[in-house]
Formats: structure tokens, C-alpha cells, sequence
């Protein structure tokens, strides 16, 4: 059987920005929930029956029986992403528990088939204790190919996906934090084409130490950016400095070469790029005292750090996580193909390797059409998840 998205498949052209959405078309259009099953195989009569299901499916059962590796020719289970996530960290929503974060994974699970051709079931799990959505998980290993964790709250995350990494051997990707940083790399690499700067030599600060801020900070490190200062709510991270888990702890050592302290006030001055993965304002004023001509990535949704308008005066590049206005950094644009592509591979794991493939491969998909207001391709451009999955693959074999 196959999942078939309902009403999610793309139009041609994006939607106008600024689209008005009434209350009543939204929930209108969730009724029954976004997702259904298929068959894959006739059903029209007694043959068909015994086909699909008994006598004949007892004959698939007996081989695979006889040999676990078939499982993968004669079920969906190795091409099929469970969609998973405790509901604590859902986005511009926060702890909403798992029931009304069910609609959020149906969407994910849209998406996946919409943009990577992939099935994809949404579990909500109806507990926050990492030992027991672990031995959940593994439990039902079987039944799926891989793991796509979202809307875990920081840091239960970190730990949630390194325990599942070490006990399943299927690939295990926490989008809120990778595919933002795939697609944030992919932006800042278009930016930086576009201003024919060099990447490593941008002066970055990163406001929020979550999810997506901490892998953010990974990747833009992996590609080379030797300056990089992360600020939580207690401020700019840095070593010895008290109130840091040990996530920040350790990203405190690695990162903030300067050894700046203090605020983001005394981040900015003189930073070429501000990526914003907070609900925290950014003042105007700030802004002027950043370097000529920076770069503005208010990623907060859904209402930006900075708004954009106000970030235009300054930068020539402003991003945003939305979608009425330009450069909209958008996940939609890694996860898909990344799964595809790794799946594709046979990988067990999914790589620091693999996820600077796919920033490449977003970049390299924009390159010939680069713009300050289109660092990124669009959603709906349907070159993307292949070109991705691709270069993941590559990635996974090499």
C-alpha cells in the first residue's frame, strides 16, 4: 500500500505572498485529516484477494521467514519514514502535547510523498521520557525504514537521536535541527555568491542554543566558518560561562574564537551575518552596528526577529521562515531528498557528510539563478529533492 497525500500536492507556481487564509478553509481542508492509504495492487475480484491477502500473502510471509533481507522487496517497510515526535517543541507552538501535535506530523508525512515520493506514517508518542520513546522505537523497528524526529524540545532531543543512532540500524534524522541547518548552509552559500564573499571568512552570530541553532552551528563549521558565536537566553555562549548544559557547554569550547561575553549587543558589532533561531527581538539599533552590507536571517516563525522591511534598510539579504516574503529558508527543501537519498544508498546512518552534500546540492540547484531576494530555490521546484537525494546517495556510497 501506498500513502497518498489528500490536497497537498504542488501547484505549478507558489502561492501569491501575503495570501490571506481564513479559519474556517483551514479547518476545512484538515477534516478527516491530510493523509490516506492506497493499494498498490488490483483488488477488483476473488483472484485479486488471494492475491493481496490470504491465501497468498501466507506464501510471502513463509519466505521472508526463511529470510529477514526479503523483507525489503516485499513490504514498504525499508521506503517507509515514521514521522515521530512527543509534541513539546512544536513550532511557534511549543509544548502542546502529542494529540494536537498529530495534525503538524500528518503534514510531514504529506510532504515526504509530495516532494520525495516517500511513505511516511506520523507516530505521536504519548510520553516525554527518553528511555521509553527509545525502547518504543526499537520495538517497532520493523515496521519502517527510517526516523524522522520532529518537534522534540531541547535538549532531550540530543540525546533522543544519539541513543537512537547507537540502537537502530536505519537512518535517524531530527529535521528541526538538520534539515534547518542543510537549508540555512544552502542559503548562506547563495548569500555569500551573491556578495562574492567567502563563506569561511563570515563573522556569524547565531541567537537560540536549541535545536536548530546548535546544528546550525555545526554545519557552518563543517563547511569551514571559523568565526561563529551562539547566544542563548543568558547570552553569548563561551567557556566557564555558568548555566550551560553540556551541549552548550561543549559548543561553548569550539565555538566564539573571540571570547566575546556579554549580550547579543555585544555579539554583533562588526558580524557580516545574523541568523535568528530565537523568539527573541532584534533591535533596529543593533542591526547598524553590524558589518557593511551583512546578511539578516530572521528564521523565528511565526514572527521574525527582526521584520523584514525594518532588516531591508541595513542588509541587502534578508531571509525570513516564511513564505510571503523572499528567500523563505524552508525544510521542505532537505528533508525529503536527504531520506530518498539515503534510502536510496542502503545507509544506516545519515552523516555530517551526507547533510553538506545536500546543502551543495540546494546550492548548486540556485546557482545559475541567484538574486539577493532568491539564495535558495524554491519549494516547488521540482529539480530539488532529486538533485539532493542524489548527492546524499553519492555521499552514503562514497
Amino acid at each position: 500500500m501506498t500513502i497518498v497525500p489528500e490536497r497537498i500536492m504542488p501547484n505549478e507556481t507558489e502561492p501569491a505572498p501575503g495570501l490571506d487564509l481564513e479559519l474556517d478553509e483551514i479547518l476545512t481542508a484538515h477534516h478527516g485529516g491530510k493523509l490516506d492509504i492506497a493499494a498498490t495492487v488490483p483488488l477488483d475480484g476473488a483472484r485479486d484477494l488471494s492475491i493481496a491477502y490470504s491465501p497468498g500473502v501466507a506464501e510471502v510471509s513463509r519466505v521472508i521467514a526463511e529470510d529477514a533481507s526479503l523483507t525489503a522487496r516485499y513490504t514498504w517497510s525499508q521506503r517507509l519514514v515514521a514521522v515521530v515526535s512527543d509534541g513539546t517543541a512544536v513550532l511557534g507552538l511549543g509544548d502542546i502535547g502529542p494529540r494536537a501535535a498529530l495534525p503538524v506530523m500528518e503534514g510531514k508525512s504529506a510532504l515526504f510523498k509530495a516532494f520525495g515520493g516517500l511513505n511516511s506514517i506520523p507516530l505521536v508518542l504519548d510520553t516525554t521520557d527518553v528511555d521509553e520513546i527509545v525502547e518504543t522505537l526499537v520495538r517497532l523497528r520493523p515496521s519502517f525504514g527510517a526516523i524522522n524526529l520532529e518537534d522534540i524540545s531541547a535538549p532531550r532531543c540530543f540525546e533522543l537521536e544519539r541513543r537512537l543512532v547507537e540502537e537502530l540500524d536505519c537512518p535517524v534524522f531530527h529535521d528541526d535541527q538538520h534539515g534547518t541547518a542543510i537549508v540555512v548552509l544552502a542559503a548562506l552559500r547563495g548569500a555569500s555568491e551573491v556578495m562574492r564573499r567567502s563563506l569561511p571568512e563570515q563573522r556569524v552570530v547565531i541567537t537560540g542554543a536549541g535545536a536548530s541553532g546548535v546544528a546550525c552551528a555545526n554545519i557552518l563549521q563543517a563547511a569551514g566558518v571559523r568565526d561563529i558565536i551562539v547566544i542563548d537566553s543568558r547570552g553569548i555562549l563561551a567557556p566557564g560561562r555558568a548555566g550551560m548544559n553540556s551541549v552548550k557547554a561543549e559548543l561553548a569550547e569550539r565555538t566564539n574564537p573571540r571570547r566575546i561575553t556579554g549580550g547579543v549587543a555585544d555579539a554583533l558589532p562588526g558580524a557580516d551575518v545574523f541568523i535568528g533561531l530565537s523568539c527573541a527581538t532584534l533591535p533596529e539599533e543593533l542591526l547598524a552596528t553590524m558589518a557593511p552590507e551583512p546578511m539578516v536571517f530572521a528564521l523565528s516563525n511565526p514572527d521574525p526577529e527582526v521584520h523584514p522591511e525594518i532588516a531591508a534598510r541595513y542588509a541587502p539579504i534578508v531571509a525570513t521562515g516564511r513564505s510571503d516574503f523572499p528567500n523563505q529558508i524552508n525544510n521542505v527543501l532537505a528533508f525529503p531528498g536527504v531520506f530518498r537519498g539515503a534510502l536510496d544508498a542502503g545507509a544506516k546512518r545519515i552523516t555530517e557528510k551526507m547533510k553538506l552534500a545536500a546543502a551543495d546540492a540546494i546550492f548548486e540547484v540556485a546557482k545559475d539563478d541567484l538574486a539577493a531576494d532568491r539564495i535558495v530555490p524554491s519549494p516547488f521546484d521540482p529539480r530539488v529533492a532529486t538533485a539532493v537525494a542524489a548527492a546524499v546517495a553519492r555521499a552514503a556510497t562514497d
